[in-house]
């Protein structure tokens, strides 16, 4: 990481239609910043927005407000056609490896699409033989070039999607859940394999997760997202050590214990159901489920605001 802003989004805002003319507010008044070279990882509990800011911030799905600017340029205002050449430069892992490859398609082909729509190379030989590379590069060997999806694992199945990511050399990747889908022993041979990777590509990744011990091998900080809203943004040790915001602490106090009286320990679970994104509550939006919560709580919508090296949504920072 060496400290120059890759992307910056300032007050972004995602929404969607919903029954009774009601809005699903997915993503609300988000600031988040990601440096050059550096993983920062997007944890929060199933529905929170990870994705959607995830595919909002590369212009999948254009911002009901707000901004997002890549490399000194901002992307919201920019034409389809104007927003091809940033399109290069941003990818995205999919969670899924048996859904994201097209079944039709060989291993070559699905390499080599991102190559031909952006005539990286002159010929088709030429084309092959960069796929070869890549392949290379992410473990898959290159006798398997002219087979389909269907006869790969899960593993290799993410592998092949990954030098699909990297094919075009982009700046920056957006990694939705990219081991979740697959077993434990295959998980950490992926992590490894992405942190290799970023080495030798120069790589940036925004890694959404919401399996907290991976991130803590994968990230170099962490955003922590309740509802829609970033609630506590800090290097990872710092995070891990000493979490500041109660939804970050009750997130941690559920990793699994070895330990049963480590388990026993830490029995100080969250209580109550996530408040619906379509009527979401005043305030703070984690005051329903937080025993911290006071009267101002209920009644103000804390800010993103700096405590020391980190940045928290909360009226108070010491329980």
């Amino acid at each position: 990481m060496d400290g120059k802003i890759l992307l910056e989004a300032k007050g972004l805002y995602q929404e969607f239609p919903a029954a009774n003319r009601k809005k699903v507010h997915a993503v609300s008044d988000v600031d988040l910043t990601i440096y050059a070279g550096e993983t920062l990882a997007l944890v929060g509990e199933s529905g929170c927005g990870k994705s959607t800011l995830g595919r909002t911030l590369l212009q999948l799905l254009p911002p009901k407000a707000g901004s997002v600017i890549f490399d000194g340029v901002e992307l919201t205002t920019l034409k389809k056609k104007a927003l091809k050449p940033y399109r290069r430069q941003m990818q995205l892992i999919f969670q899924d490896p048996y859904a994201s490859l097209d079944p039709r398609m060989t291993v070559r082909d699905i390499v080599a699409e991102p190559l031909e729509t952006y005539k990286i190379c002159a010929t088709k030989a030429e084309t092959t033989e960069k796929v070869k590379t890549l392949l290379h590069a992410v473990g898959v060997p290159e006798e398997f070039l002219h087979r389909y999806p269907h006869q790969f694992s899960g593993g290799q199945r993410q592998r092949i999607g990954i030098a699909r990511a990297i094919a075009l050399q982009p700046k920056l990747i957006v990694c939705d859940e990219p081991v979740s889908a697959l077993d434990v022993s295959v998980q950490s041979q992926v992590l490894n394999l992405m942190k290799d990777l970023q080495v030798d590509f120069g790589l940036t990744y925004l890694f959404i997760s919401h399996d907290l011990s991976v991130v803590k091998f994968m990230a170099d900080r962490v955003a922590v997202m309740f509802l829609g809203k970033l609630c506590e943004i800090a290097e990872t040790r710092d995070l891990y050590e000493t979490p500041l915001h109660p939804y970050t602490r009750f997130l941690l106090a559920a990793i699994p214990k070895a330990d049963p009286k480590d388990r026993e320990r830490e029995k100080n679970l969250l209580q109550g159901e996530v408040p619906s994104p379509i009527d979401v509550p005043t305030g703070c939006r984690f005051h329903t489920r937080c025993p911290y919560a006071t009267e101002q709580c209920r009644r103000e919508e804390p800010p993103l605001r700096a405590v020391g090296n980190r940045q928290v949504a909360c009226f108070q920072t010491e329980f």
